[in-house]
């Protein structure tokens, strides 16, 4: 986990999530998924350069699957993006850095 994220759980997602004053980024990601591991860097310089502007969380998706569930997410690596509490962007599978930001850009204030 990168020194500008939070680790968002079945505990906290309400709050750090859903109640943030700032647009949300979590990446969904598990231990033995390869794709997460290369999507990781990526998602921790977003949230070194976005700082201030948004917040960024990682989820493990084996301790919470039911937030998986809730969200209707069917692979990992999956990025959701939440202004106001309100799910507002989804991208599944890695993707290239210019790709995710081109998708948060829109949402930041």
């Amino acid at each position: 986990m990168g020194a500008k994220t939070f680790e968002a759980t079945g505990t906290n997602f309400q709050e750090e999530v859903l109640g943030s004053e700032q647009p949300v980024l979590v990446d969904f990601w598990a231990e033995w998924c390869g794709p997460c591991k290369m999507i990781a860097p990526i998602v921790d310089e977003l949230a070194n350069e976005y700082d201030g502007q948004l917040k960024v969380g990682k989820l493990d998706a084996d301790q919470y699957p039911e937030i998986l569930q809730q969200y209707g997410i069917m692979g990992i690596p999956t990025l959701l993006l939440f202004k106001n509490g309100e799910l507002v962007e989804r991208i599944t599978g890695y993707k290239p850095k210019d790709q995710i930001a081109s998708k948060i850009l829109p949402h930041l204030n």
